[in-house]
């Protein structure tokens, strides 16, 4: 370049930085217009972030143009904390990496504007193309590696606060002013809310994966599809707090349609407590919810308190003791039944839903009304018991409840 061209270029560069308070304000206003994300961020603090990284970059530019050399990563030093900001404010990868492109665009057609009509001036500009293009190249990959890693860290602080929180409310301690207190605000808990406690852990494993990133998965879930609250890997299980919806089991049936086929997906064995009124309650429903877990042994499925009657979760509760207490001959039949098919227990739990009626239950099971007949008093020879009783068909009722397998049910739904 000839000496006349580094003269220039100075001149291009000496003017850009002369109105570079203009120039930035420019770009500034652009990604507001162009990048709704930032317009829509509700952050205060934002647009002066957004000025101060964008004269940073513009500033790397004009020094690598005047000292003849490509822009390197040390010209870039507030990238890497306004990256972990845009985490903070919201702001996507994407949307960041746009911004920086229309920050650059716009300093790109200053130096046009300054190059004007004067043929040396213009060709001067002209020629920065190259330098503007690898400030651009170098600014986005530090952009975004810088961004990746605040987002990283900030989800890994996140958990962090996420654990310390849960520990803390099953504990019972006091939750003073702070991330942990900002975080019950965010997910919608307040000292007095009414809430639900979710605890799961894997049963079955998925091929080619680990129990710990099936948790891992399950929190992503469960964040993914509760609007509010909290999730939590926590040792073997997953824990999660959310207040209880308005509208009583049928909205928590509704929330609970949306979140069991992924949790059927992970092969995952859930007990979700009653709704408690305040935080100081939560140990008590993650007791319960535990309780309703483990209630499920082994096998995958869900049990859902707020959906279960009085009678059902004391059939949860049930001891070795209830099920030895079951008559010699009904324990029998339920067994064998339950082994062949299931034809009479599942004839007799319908004749209870029926309220002992045996046409209604010919009805819902779709057979002749004889058949339901027949198929009682077969059930009544077998447990020498009386099925118009209703002493009798309780006793029976028990048997089943207690013995019955509970493969796979989802309980309430």
């Amino acid at each position: 370049m000839t000496t006349a061209d580094n003269d220039a270029v100075e001149g291009v560069v000496d003017t850009v930085e002369a109105s570079l308070d203009r120039v930035v304000a420019s770009a500034v206003e652009a990604i507001w217009d162009q990048v709704p994300a930032y317009a829509a961020c509700t952050a205060p603090e934002l647009r002066s972030d957004v000025t101060v990284h964008v004269e940073a970059i513009f500033r790397a530019l004009l020094t690598s143009v005047r000292l003849g050399r490509p822009a390197r990563r040390e010209d870039f030093p507030p990238t890497e904390t306004q990256a972990g900001r845009r985490v903070r404010q919201g702001i996507s990868l994407a949307d960041f990496l746009h911004a920086f492109r229309v920050a650059q665009l716009t300093l790109w057609e200053s130096l046009l504007e300054v190059g004007g009509e004067n043929p040396d001036s213009r060709d001067a500009a002209l020629a920065l193309v190259g330098q503007v293009m690898r400030v651009i190249e170098v600014g986005s990959s530090l952009a975004a590696e810088a961004y990746l890693t605040a987002q990283q860290h900030d989800l890994a602080e996140s958990d962090r606060v996420r654990r310390d929180l849960l520990e803390d409310l099953l504990a019972a301690r006091d939750i003073s002013a702070g991330p942990k207190q900002a975080l019950l605000r965010v997910v919608g808990l307040e000292a007095d809310t009414r809430l639900v406690v979710l605890s799961a852990t894997p049963v079955l494993t998925p091929a080619g994966g680990s129990a710990q990133q099936t948790l891992q998965d399950v929190v992503a879930t469960l964040r993914r599809l509760a609007p509010q609250g909290f999730a939590v890997a926590r040792q073997d299980e997953v824990v999660g707090v959310a207040p209880a919806q308005t509208g009583g089991a049928a909205a928590f049936t509704q929330t609970l349609g949306h979140l069991l086929p992924e949790l059927r997906r992970q092969g995952l064995s859930v007990g979700i407590s009653t709704d408690h009124a305040g935080l100081g309650k939560i140990p008590e429903a993650y007791a319960e919810a535990c309780a309703a877990r483990e209630g499920l042994g082994n096998e995958a499925g869900v049990i859902a308190l707020p959906l279960l009657s009085s009678l059902d979760y004391l059939f949860l509760r049930h001891g070795d003791t209830a099920r030895r207490l079951i008559r010699p001959d009904i324990s029998r039949f339920v067994t064998e039944d339950l082994a062949n098919g299931s034809n009479l227990v599942g004839t007799f739990l319908e004749y209870v839903a029926s309220d002992l009626n045996a046409r209604t239950t010919a009805q819902r099971l779709h057979v002749h009304p004889n058949t339901a007949y027949y198929r009682l008093e077969r059930i009544a020879e077998r447990t020498g018991r009386d099925l118009r009783r209703f002493a009798d068909v309780l006793e029976i009722l028990v048997a089943v409840r207690l013995l019955g397998g509970r493969r796979g049910r989802t309980h309430g739904l």
